[in-house]
């Protein structure tokens, strides 16, 4: 059985890719939506070659010359109770370069399969195809080192009319910081994110911005004031209006501050990241 250990690995992580990528929207905990092609591609690729290997690995035991799952090939050994003819002691299956017959060669726990203890690798897949890991949260924002780009100050297009006015926590943050139109000044806007908590007390509503993929991932979030703050990595939409802080394109200014009117608890989007 040990021999289909490579075949049971490929087939159970192609397996878990499919299941967040075609057959679930998990996918986009981890990467953008435009990605979803290439993961089905490579989930049934992973399948298919496992499944190959698998069918592979059964012909090969089939064929004349090799032995059972203990790992014992039928040329160069014994048919007496596993004792080797050439080079091997012939009493009672003790070999003659310090190998035991088939009692002593049970002992080592493996064949040509491989050690029992590989057999192991296939829980982390298992694990992946039963209990996909949550999308970044708070951990990951906090963990997040103040550096960011200057992206320099300028004026933005105007902001849509009507009020509140939808805006991602990265437009929200880059008028907020850079823009020299103050186009936020008046308006009340809508933010959704999720809770974070600064050392002073402060919370934020915060969201993860990618470009390719969660490894790539950076922090876009704006201050709360007002409001009495969620539980950390609750789920809400904020509405209220800008507060200034600080000058325009300095430290000061980061992150941006909203005075919220209400803030209510929404569940996780289906894409819990902006595209930075």
């Amino acid at each position: 059985m040990r021999r289909y250990g490579p075949a049971v690995l490929l087939a159970l992580v192609g397996a878990a890719i499919l299941r967040v990528s075609l057959f679930s929207d998990l996918y986009l905990r981890y990467v953008q939506a435009g990605l979803r092609p290439y993961l089905v591609v490579s989930g049934a690729a992973l399948v298919l070659l496992g499944v190959a290997v698998a069918v592979v690995t059964n012909r090969a035991d089939e064929e004349p010359g090799h032995g059972g799952e203990d790992g014992r090939a039928g040329p160069g050994y014994g048919e007496d109770e596993g004792r080797a003819g050439p080079g091997y002691g012939e009493d009672e299956g003790r070999a003659g370069l310090g190998h035991g017959g088939d009692t002593g060669h049970a002992g080592h726990g493996h064949g040509p399969g491989g050690p029992r203890v590989a057999w192991f690798l296939t829980l982390p897949a298992l694990a992946l195809l039963l209990f996909p890991p949550p999308a970044l949260g708070s951990y990951s924002a906090e963990r997040e080192a103040a550096q960011r780009a200057a992206r320099g100050v300028g004026t933005f297009p105007a902001l849509p009319s009507g009020n509140p006015v939808d805006l991602t926590l990265g437009e929200f943050g880059s008028r907020a910081v850079y823009d020299s139109g103050r186009s936020l000044q008046g308006r009340t806007v809508r933010l959704t994110g999720f809770v974070t908590r600064g050392g002073d007390g402060t919370w934020y509503v915060t969201r993860l911005l990618v470009s390719c993929c969660a490894a790539d991932a950076t922090t876009a979030k704006a201050e709360v004031r007002g409001a009495q703050a969620p539980p950390v990595d609750t789920w809400v939409t904020v509405t209220g209006t800008w507060h200034p802080e600080g000058g325009l394109g300095s430290d000061a200014a980061w992150p941006p501050v909203v005075d919220a009117r209400s803030v209510r608890q929404v569940p996780q989007p289906d894409s819990p990241y902006e595209k930075r």
